[in-house]
């Protein structure tokens, strides 16, 4: 303990280091304070170097520093912190001279693309475990139907799949309910974590920016983020806008699916508030295979907002109302396009944000919450002398609340700004339909979080994160299940220790021990019937305990303006990890195949790596590849199921200035690495193309033309859930997208 305490102490002390030369003796001193030129506020925790030199410190709390030792003559003293604008002082000292220098400096704001929001509630940019962000023309590149197949190929994101519709991200072999989903930093409340059949309901389009955090992220929010979050972010509530009328129109077209879309939104404001509003419409026929057409997996969705938003000044904040109604289908049988699965949802949801700041310790504020209510169908249709006949089989109806309230205090002692937060998110989802398979669940759930960093010098803070959750869990009673009265109540406690090491300029490596939790599922739990969506007989464990995570991210990220690398590794090991299994039997009713929910010890890791690369002023080329190895530790320590083949991504691209074109190869290796009773998939090469035109007058206007798998590849997906994967993933495609900014 006596050597820890030493080694903080020395990483804590000013860092004073010469250049070369014999300086001892001058007693040559400089302090002062750093101060913001906006409110007179002392500025804590902020980086002053002498310029030309490895004589530097950070500001304490209170904003003060101190430069001792220092060599005899004149000297530029330089203030640089991210969110001010850099600030320099020119001096010159003699042996046995103290002078004081107080710095002003301004506040110029953080770069947003620089500061994923999503893993740190104080927005610090310090970063602790791999994440990444995208956003205005990065987002259109990637324009397609689901955020799934957005994501997929993404550095440890791949998606699962049952046609285009309800494709999800899987991070880093972890999917469903381990990878939480969030609308503007809360739980959507739709049941698209529960199965492969079930959707994120909301269009990509309306998207203005995703994060992505790889690894646990159970310390903000809670259960369901056991393997990482993603947070899809809009401007339904305005939050920055231009006074007058400002929006964004959006039209996108694909081959492939015969898709079509479009998106529109407009926003008008002035000083102190603002209002907006957006549409969306995508409708898709079936998907096209390289062996012909796979029927039942078309769509259509319509989706809209109103909302407001205002700025006192001192608060900001506003509130929203969406809804949105989709149809998509699932093939229930690819061997007769005259029968399939439609499954229905309806959306809407409220949500408010306000963002405040106050005198005294606890500074800054934020209060945000969404209310939701969806229902869904699923149904079971069939053609005969072209007239459809339908049968709904199973609904559901859920209602949910996500709220967060959070609270930033002021630096102090050996603490940066840090957050305290408390978090309440609750459902009532109610299961019927003659092929209702789980009962109904009530949930609530009440969270409280601390999330602290602390700087050690002037390159290396630690982050320190405590979070604790009261869970209740009951069953619904329904006609399938018309006795349950089971329930539960769980205490769970998570936390997080990081680090971030800045030794050089251009140069990070960051990295985050974890303990994480998620608690089961209705369907984990419970499940004793024929999924008809997903198509096998599902079989749960009311024995189950909760998922318990203990594991480490690494990451190094280094940059010079000529290259950006990043490698990232991480190692998870989890007691009571939940398995979804296929038994080896067939259900001689349904005809499906059954599945049953275990819990066994497992690990998983692997890690990422990813460059890009300017050969030219003009060019990049990107590489990256991604490896996930799962496994049981008990019962055989068998491969885990539905873990993704080793990937490898390369990327070139040349941008012109008006214009781009690029080109793109992904593979995927085969995967041998399979769980008793899962199939194996071949390795595959996916070629595209890409080409764009910025149109800059007399409005902001980009046109992207994209083509995927050019050589038309048949190829299967490892994820792909469709009758264990022995359908063909998507041929050839063309998709052309337009946006307009006014």
């Amino acid at each position: 303990m006596t050597q820890i305490v030493i080694l903080l102490a020395l990483l804590s002390s000013p860092l004073t280091v010469f250049d070369g030369g014999d300086v001892q003796g001058t007693d040559a001193n400089v302090f002062g304070h750093v101060v913001s030129a906006e409110d007179g506020e002392h500025i804590p925790f902020i980086n002053v170097i002498i310029e030309g030199t490895r004589i530097g410190t950070i500001t304490d709390a209170s904003g003060h520093y101190m430069l001792t030792n220092l060599p005899v003559g004149k000297h530029t003293l330089v203030v640089k912190g991210m969110g001010y604008e850099p600030e320099s002082v020119e001096f010159e000292i003699s042996a046995n001279q103290t002078i004081e220098i107080d710095i002003e400096i301004s506040y110029t704001g953080v770069d947003m693309d620089e500061v994923i929001i999503t893993a740190s509630p104080t927005a610090s940019g310090f970063r602790y475990q791999p994440d990444m962000a995208y956003m205005g023309e990065d987002l259109q590149r990637r324009a397609e139907v689901s955020f799934g197949e957005m994501l997929n190929g993404e550095p440890g994101v791949a998606m699962r799949s049952m046609g285009s519709a309800p494709a999800r991200p899987v991070i880093r072999g972890m999917d469903g309910d381990r990878i939480l989903v969030l609308e503007n930093g809360e739980r959507m409340g739709d049941i698209s974590e529960t199965s492969a059949d079930h959707t994120i309901s909301l269009d990509p389009m309306v998207a203005s920016r995703l994060e992505i955090v790889r690894g646990p992220a159970s310390l903000l929010y809670g259960s369901s983020a056991l393997g990482g979050v993603i947070n899809l972010m809009t401007t339904d509530i305005p939050d920055r806008w231009d006074r007058g009328s400002s929006g964004v129109v959006s039209l996108q077209g694909a081959s492939m699916n015969s898709m079509g879309a479009g998106f529109g939104r407009y926003t008008y404001g002035n000083d102190s508030w603002a209002v907006s509003g957006r549409f969306a419409h995508r409708q898709t026929s079936d998907i096209t295979t390289p062996d012909g057409v796979l029927s039942g997996s078309s769509m259509n969705s319509i989706d809209g907002s109103l909302g407001i938003g205002f700025d006192t000044g001192r608060s900001t904040g506003g509130i929203s109302y969406s809804l949105s109604d989709m149809a998509y289908e699932i093939p229930e049988n690819i061997h007769d396009p005259d029968e399939g699965v439609e499954i229905k949802i309806q959306r809407q949801a409220l949500q408010g944000r306000v963002n405040f700041r106050n005198e005294g310790f606890f500074d800054r504020g934020q209060l945000r919450f969404n209310a939701t209510h969806m229902f869904q169908q699923e149904i079971e249709y069939e053609l005969e002398d072209g007239i459809r006949d339908e049968d709904i089989e199973i609904e559901y109806e859920k209602s949910a609340l996500s709220s967060t309230y959070t609270i930033q205090h002021k630096p102090f002692e050996f603490f940066d700004r840090g957050a305290l937060g408390f978090n309440l998110h609750g459902h009532r989802l109610d299961v019927g339909g003659p092929e209702a398979y789980t009962p109904g669940e009530l949930r609530m759930n009440l969270g409280v979080f601390t999330f602290q960093e602390i700087p050690l010098s002037a390159t290396v803070r630690l982050q320190a994160g405590l979070r604790f959750d009261i869970q209740h869990t009951g069953a619904l009673a329904n006609d399938a299940f018309p006795d349950i009265t089971s329930s539960r109540n769980a205490f769970n406690y998570t936390g997080s220790i990081g680090f971030n090491h800045r030794p050089v300029e251009g140069l990070e490596i960051g990295g985050q021990f974890a303990r994480s939790h998620r608690n089961p599922s209705v369907e984990e739990l419970f499940a004793d019937g024929a999924h008809l969506g997903l198509g096998v007989y599902e079989i749960g464990s009311p024995n189950l305990r909760d998922e318990i995570g203990q594991g480490a991210d690494l990451f190094m990220r280094w940059t010079n303006g000529i290259i950006d690398f990043e490698v990232a590794g991480f190692v998870n090991y989890f007691r009571n990890y939940i398995i979804f299994e296929p038994t080896g039997e067939v259900d001689p009713v349904s005809g499906y195949p059954v599945f049953e929910y275990l819990g066994d010890e497992a690990r998983l890791m692997g890690g990422e790596f990813s460059a890009l690369l300017r050969p030219h002023a003009n060019m990049e080329i990107t590489l990256g590849a991604d490896y996930v190895d799962g496994r049981r530790l008990n019962n055989g320590r068998f491969y885990l199921p539905f873990i993704p083949p080793l990937r490898l991504m390369a990327d070139i691209e040349y941008d012109f200035g008006r214009a781009w074109v690029g080109g793109k190869v992904h593979s995927a290796t085969s995967q041998q690495r399979v769980a008793p009773g899962e199939e194996t998939t071949g390795g595959y090469t996916l070629l595209g193309l890409s080409a764009g035109y910025r149109l800059n007058s007399p409005a902001r206007q980009v046109i992207v033309l994209r083509v995927d798998n050019l050589l038309d590849e048949r190829y299967r997906d490892h994820l792909s859930r469709i009758e264990d994967r022995n359908v063909l993933m998507p041929g050839r495609n063309f998709t052309l997208a337009y946006r307009l900014f006014f």
